[in-house]
């Protein structure tokens, strides 16, 4: 096992990694669309209410092909779909409990943690299924479901990309990683919507598709500073205290559950150094 990754069979198939490279580039066009706007566009008449829809057919699709090539590669088995199954609701049901009051998201040590143990890939379908999973149990279903399945799909697998720690470093690590990113789904989760406010964005914080890279640049820090902030800092400091506090015996638990649930899988050994 390298990393704090799920164990992974030899030889694993091309065709995961593509997949995933088409989510991530799916994830970003969605986002960024809109600053590639012809100037004098009409965006605010645009928005993603018509898009949105396709979006999450795309991405859904996307995801069950990464699953069925990771599972036809020998990657994971049914017994680790399981496990991926319960984390993803035990994520949303995190989310339901705490409702989002003042940006305080326990579900984000979850991603965080759960992202370390599964893997980039795993963790990516985690954090998308855990917001689905929620927005589910709060009919919270909007056009913005889809972003923020994203979002928080790039959370667990920025956290399953992390590089190699142990003990106490890996804690640390993980709550440093926790702290950045929530702050960080707050910066990328404006996005789906800042560009298409037009008159109601904030004086000097809006989008203008005629003006430069640096301009919009500086009214997106404003317009993120004087809206979202306040709710971002407490999720990121929150998901750190509880990964400081609480991630040692959850990765614990999890590394255990996934080496029992592909108990057949050929290892890949690291030096331990």
């Amino acid at each position: 096992m390298h990393g704090g990754g799920v164990v992974t069979g030899v030889g694993g198939s091309w065709r995961t990694p593509l997949l995933m490279a088409l989510v991530v580039l799916v994830g970003v066009a969605a986002f960024g669309w809109p600053f590639l706007a012809s100037p004098g566009s009409e965006l605010g008449q645009m928005g993603h209410t018509n898009d949105a829809s396709f979006l999450f057919v795309g991405l859904m699709t996307l995801m069950a092909l990464v699953l069925l090539a990771e599972m036809s590669s020998g990657g994971v088995d049914a017994k680790t779909v399981a496990v991926l199954g319960v984390l993803a609701a035990a994520g949303g049901a995190l989310r339901v409990l705490s409702a989002g009051t003042a940006g305080l998201e326990p579900m984000f040590f979850l991603l965080v943690v759960a992202g370390r143990a599964l893997g980039a890939r795993l963790g990516f379908m985690l954090g998308a299924l855990a917001l689905l999973a929620s927005a589910f149990l709060t009919a919270g279903i909007g056009p913005w479901t889809p972003f923020q399945m994203i979002a928080a799909g790039w959370v667990c697998m920025g956290a399953g990309m992390l590089p190699r720690a142990s003990g106490r470093a890996e804690r640390w690590l993980l709550a440093a990683y926790g702290l950045f990113c929530g702050l960080a789904y707050g910066v990328v989760m404006n996005l789906w919507f800042w560009p298409f406010m037009g008159d109601s964005a904030p004086a000097g914080a809006g989008y203008l598709p005629d003006a430069g890279a640096a301009t919009n640049l500086g009214h997106y820090a404003v317009f993120y500073v004087t809206t979202s902030l306040a709710w971002d800092l407490p999720r990121g400091l929150l998901t750190a205290v509880l990964t400081l506090l609480a991630s040692g015996s959850l990765l614990r638990a999890l590394r255990r559950s996934l080496r029992r649930a592909r108990f057949d899988a050929v290892g890949e050994f690291a030096d331990a150094r």
